[in-house]
């Protein structure tokens, strides 16, 4: 049987070391065997397929216990299936609101761009019009910084 070590695991699944090391700490993945000489962790490739999840979850900003609830509920299969929907939906809704919270980022810099730009050309009517733009963004941008 083919084993991986730390090294390989960590450049194929995205995760550093010392997450992989503390992901099995906490039990996010089975206990890593180790090689009976040296001491070091011996991966199999099916160990991968759990990682890459574990590194998109990570990736989306998910939390330990819900990658915990996630994982177990891998093992449950289908009999799962409404409780692995609910946890990715509510990170969906929070990863939409980040989106929401960066368009409005977004479109500030770009007005305060725009302000500056027309003040270096000297375009008073454009630099009005980017003044009126960066107005309106302003009541939206408050909300993103309570």
């Amino acid at each position: 049987m083919t084993t991986l070590t730390i090294q390989d695991v960590s450049r194929r699944s995205g995760l550093s070391e010392p997450t992989l090391r503390y992901y099995e700490d906490v039990g996010l993945i089975r206990a890593i065997p180790r090689d009976e000489r040296s001491g070091h962790r011996r991966y199999a490739e099916s160990d991968l397929d759990d990682l890459q999840v574990l590194a998109c979850l990570r990736a989306m900003g998910v939390g330990i216990e819900d990658m915990r609830t996630y994982q177990a509920n891998r093992v449950i299969g289908n009999a799962a299936a409404d409780e692995q929907r609910d946890i990715l939906l509510r990170h969906a809704d929070r990863v939409e609101q980040q989106i929401v919270t960066l368009q409005v980022h977004l479109d500030y810099l770009r007005a305060k761009a725009a302000l500056w730009d027309a003040r270096a050309n000297h375009d008073p009517v454009a630099e009005e019009a980017a003044q009126t733009a960066v107005a309106a963004i302003l009541p939206h941008l408050e909300e993103t910084i309570r």
